[in-house]
This record gives structure tokens, sequence and C-alpha cells, in this order.
């Protein structure tokens, strides 16, 4: 199978002439050339194209839709590390194999906030032969200017090489879009990363994965971002453990320090600046206040210059044992203060989205973004993505943007409380739904009555 486009041949003609040209022989360009050959031979048999059929709920009701991404196989047993946009709300795999074979697959587990998923093929219809499975390397060894090769199916295309150099490894992203990365830098690339390459390995010329392609700059030229190795390879651990990914929580958001120590003419000053508290947070009940500046947590030292050294401290706080006493210590107005947190279970948990179909409406879980643009005071409840035209929900008031706080005079929490009490009012029939919600942080209540409207 050829795996090369004409354009990443040309790609690799210029490189040549490059190194030719400045003061590399045709022998280094030819010794190169080899180099690339045995890394793309030695990965590009573990690279899957996957196919999901995801679950769309955009008019209110469920759609499926036909996507394409990448992955590859990291163990014997069939195990496939890709992101977790690549798989969000799939209710069925495909993947092609090196040797165009097509199994199923089935999602093990995965985690939004790093974007990283695990899949496992199902090898019932694998015939006998060694599955071939890609090595792992080593994220924190990379170097900026380092040769990597990009592989992926892009745009839906068979499989592709496009080669690059590393152009940094530790670029940072506000936590906001679809670049959202409270817990990981970037690894910054070259190597053309087009939709469908998402998943696929970045892989440095020792032919081992050094990271997962995850997005490439619409309209850019060439500008690609990967998830580093090491992080992706620690995630899958928990998944395959069988762990949910539920991260602690006290509530801060913070900021570098490098510019209040200006201000305030304390070079020697470290640590990192609060700069807000969720409410009704463990922080704010510790007694933590915005402008305060953390030191250490549990006598571990923080220091916080640059936003590139955010992901780590957020990393921390969200490793940090629930309900366990945390300790913390602050510089405060010239002091310094030792306070004592008890981290709760992160509210934002991740549930995909779901669709009360007798309704007519699709709820997901509250997330840090519809928090804060509602408005909200309270982290309990479920908000509206969808109400479809014509049905029960539109009829009684319900609409996009509204977040259910209680169902018949029962509080609902989040997902799993919504879903049991959506089976238990459907085997039960009522004559009336009655529902209270928050509308742009203003209560509303709404209600559907069964033997007015029939459906």
């Amino acid at each position: 199978m050829d795996f090369f486009t004409g354009k990443t041949f040309s790609t690799l003609f210029v490189i040549v002439l490059l190194f030719h040209f400045n003061g590399f022989s045709q022998g280094d360009s030819k010794d190169l050339q080899q180099e690339i050959m045995k890394a793309r031979d030695m990965v590009i048999p573990a690279l899957v194209h996957i196919e999901p059929v995801r679950t769309v709920f955009s008019t209110g009701e469920k759609r499926h839709a036909l996507v394409t991404g990448s992955g590859f196989i990291f163990s014997r047993d069939g195990y496939i590390l890709t992101n977790h946009h690549v798989v969000e709300n799939a209710e069925k795999l495909t993947c092609t194999l090196y040797n165009r074979k097509k199994l199923p697959a089935e999602i093990i587990g995965s985690d939004p906030s790093t974007d990283v998923a695990v899949i496992r093929l199902n090898l019932e219809e694998w015939e006998g032969e060694t599955l071939p499975y890609a090595e792992l390397g080593n994220s924190d060894s990379l170097e900026v200017g380092q040769f990597v090769l990009a592989l992926g199916s892009p745009l839906g295309l068979s499989r592709s090489v496009s080669m690059g150099v590393i152009s940094s490894i530790d670029r940072y992203f506000e936590d906001r879009g679809s670049m959202i990365s409270p817990y990981n830098l970037w690894i910054q690339t070259d190597a053309a990363i087009n939709p469908g390459n998402s998943g696929g390995p970045l892989i440095n010329l020792d032919g081992k994965v050094i990271g997962i392609n995850a997005r490439g700059v619409f309209l850019a030229e060439n500008l690609g971002f990967a998830i580093p190795i090491n992080l992706a390879n620690e995630m899958a651990g928990k998944l395959l453990a069988g762990d949910t990914i539920r991260r602690s929580w006290i509530g801060l958001e913070l900021q570098p320090l490098r510019e209040l120590k200006q201000y305030l003419k304390k070079p020697d000053l470290s640590g990192v600046l609060v700069s807000n508290l969720d409410p009704g947070s463990p922080a704010i009940k510790s007694g933590i206040r915005p402008g305060d500046v953390i030191q250490s947590i549990n006598e571990l030292q923080i220091n916080v210059n640059y936003e590139e050294d955010l992901p780590a401290v957020r990393k921390i706080l969200s490793e940090l044992p629930v309900s366990q006493e945390a300790n913390i210590k602050l510089w405060r107005d010239g002091k310094i203060k030792k306070i004592t947190v008890i981290p709760q279970p992160d509210p934002f948990e991740y549930h995909p989205e779901f669709e009360a179909e007798d309704w007519g409406l699709v709820v997901k879980n509250i997330n840090r973004t519809i928090f804060y643009l509602q408005g909200l005071t309270q982290y309990d409840g479920i908000y509206i993505s969808a109400v479809k035209s014509g049905e029960f929900a539109e009829r009684a008031g319900l609409r996009p943007g509204d977040v259910i706080k209680s169902i018949n005079q029962q509080k609902i929490h989040d997902i799993k409380e919504f879903k049991q009490m959506y089976q238990e009012i459907r085997e039960s029939d009522p004559d009336f739904i009655f529902f209270e919600i928050l509308r742009q942080a203003t209560p509303y209540f709404a209600a559907i009555d069964l033997r007015k409207w029939v459906k």
C-alpha cells in the first residue's frame, strides 16, 4: 500500500535540498530519508482509521452522523489511543487496520479535560497473526526543532504521513473553545494535522509515539498541536484500570505571579496568585481570598511566573484526596498564613447528552462554561441543550439554555438523577409534570398537562 501523498514526497524533496545547500552531503540526506522511512514503517501498521457513528441532538431529537478520525494500537490486546473528541457520543465504532480489515471496537473510557480516550478492538474476527502495535516514547525528552512525523487519515483519506519539526513543547491555551487544556500543555508542530488526523500518532525518528495529534488550526499554514504522550499514557492507565476520572475540586482560579511581583517590587516572592473563587467552594469556606498567593500545597513548593506553569499546579490540586485535609501555605499582605482546606469531587462531571424522547428535550450536566454564562450560584441542576419543535417541552415553554432544578418538586442534582426520575415518571403515567427551572438565573415554572396535550 502506498502510504505517501505526492505533497508529502515534495516536502521531503525540499527538506533534502535544504540539507544539501546547508552543508549536508548527499549521504547525510539519504541517511535522513532512511530514518524517515524506518520510523514510518515501525508505526504505520499500528495506525487505525476510526469511523464513529455519533449521536447528535441539534434538532432536539436523536440523529446519527458518520465522522472519521484516527488512532493507534498500543498493546497486543488491541487497545487503541485516540482523542475524546473523536469518539464522544459514539454509539458504534468501526476501525480499519493496516491490512484494510474492518473490526468493531468499544469505548473503554475517555477524559474530556485532557482529550484522551481508550478504545478496544473486538479481535474475534482477527485471523491469527500478531497484532501490530506502536511503542510509546518519552515526551519529556522532546526538543524544539526535532523532526517528527504526523500519521493519520486526514479528511477521510487513506493513511498518510506528514513531516515537520517541533515548534514548541509547552504551548499553553486559555481554558476556552475547543483547545480546553486545564491540565496539560501542548506540543506544537508544523507537521500537517488536518481533520481526520485527530487521534493519530505524532512520532519521532526512532519510531516511537511522542504525542497524540489533536488539533490543527483552520486556515493556518501547518499549525498543529498534539497531546504529550506521557500525559496520555497516564490517563490511559487510569482508564484501563477501570477508574472513573473524577478530579477533586477546591474552587480556585489562578494567575501567574509575574506582574504582581513587579508591582510589589518583590522579585523573590514565589507562589501562584488566586484571582477568583467559585461560589460556595471549599476554598471560600477555608478562608482563601482573591489576591492571596499560594506558596505550597501539602508542603510542595509552588512557583508560577508564566501561564505555561498553570497546568501543573491545577493538576496537583485536582489530585488531592477527596474529603481529606490539605494544608496550604499562603502569602497575604506581607504575612504567611497556613490554611486547611477539604477538597470535594469536581461538581462539573462529564456525561454524554441524554434525550428525554417522550418529553421532546435533550439535557446534559452543567459544565464550568455553562455555570458562568448562566450566572449560576449552585452546582446542581440539569442543562437543557435542545428542545424538539412541537413536542411537550416546547409547548410547556421550556427552552434551550434553561436549567432544570426540580421535577414534580423533587430536586435534580445531576444527569444520573434526571434519568432515574424520567424513567419513574414514564412508568407512573402522571397527569402533570411540573418543572422548576432557572432561565438566565431567574426562577421560572413550567408544567406539562398530559391530559390536555396528547402527543
